[in-house]
């Protein structure tokens, strides 16, 4: 949690997550809303939208000029088939494949086969591929991303000589949330840059007043303040590496249980 004064510790009784609805019961969420008896809805704050073919091809890439790919999300993996698709472009067996996690690369598997000796995965950030870029510094990698991503891996390539090509394949966008303008709640948690744009861009005079931003890593945070917003709650604490576990350290506080 951020050091924010005590008149921001107010009862919570609803909270509005920028992200869609878990699948299942067992949520944290929704263990949460049972266990302090609060409201709590979802709602993505952005949207995805692929990059046409026409437009994809003025960025004049070849895709299998490349002999490896860098997936850090399931919507790069399905933009990029996508585009694969359009140009009857099929992977070559011998392609290898550098994933962010377990998950991405679990879903891979709904695109092609995976062959372990072709496979390569991280535990959770870019930070933790890093290791194998260098141990296969000789590769050509194809970064398929959107418009709006992190400098990690990019930098990263550039500071040690790899060959890498980013494609954008896809763009970030903000949600309509118009149908939001005369709700409110208690707590808005947030996830990325993006999400803290969209607030900006559905409600440019949004005045927050009560309403307390809880906030998902540190670029997220830094977005916040870039806004002049308090920040209320950060994520992930050391006793709190979740959303989840962060708003619940909160509400205990605030609803002064």
């Amino acid at each position: 949690m951020s050091a924010v004064s005590k008149d921001r510790f107010r009862p919570v009784k609803s909270i509005l997550v920028s992200q869609p609805k878990p699948a299942g019961e067992n949520s944290p969420y929704v263990q949460l809303a049972e266990k302090y008896n609060l409201k709590i809805d979802f709602r993505q704050f952005i949207k995805v939208e692929p990059v046409p073919p026409k437009e994809f091809r003025k960025q004049k890439i070849d895709i299998l000029k490349h002999t490896a790919i860098i997936f850090t999300s399931r919507n790069a993996i399905d933009h990029f088939f996508a585009i694969c698709k359009d140009f009857k472009i099929e992977m070559p067996a011998e392609m290898k494949y550098f994933c962010i996690s377990d998950q991405t690369a679990h879903y891979l598997q709904k695109y092609i086969v995976i062959r372990k000796r072709k496979l390569f995965v991280g535990q959770k950030t870019a930070e933790d591929l890093f290791d194998y870029f260098k141990k296969h510094k000789s590769e050509k990698y194809l970064f398929p991303c959107s418009d709006i991503r992190k400098d990690v891996i990019p930098e990263y390539m550039e500071k040690n000589g790899i060959a890498f090509t980013e494609a954008i394949i896809y763009h970030t966008l903000a949600a309509d949330l118009s149908d939001l303008a005369d709700v409110k709640y208690d707590i808005l948690a947030f996830f990325s840059p993006s999400g803290i744009k969209s607030l900006k861009v559905n409600f440019p005079d949004f005045v927050q007043g009560k309403t307390r931003i809880a906030a998902f890593g540190p670029t997220t945070a830094q977005a916040v303040r870039d806004l002049d917003l308090i920040l209320d709650i950060e994520a992930p604490l050391p006793n709190a590496p979740s959303m989840t576990g962060a708003l619940e350290l909160y509400i205990k506080k605030a609803n002064n249980l």
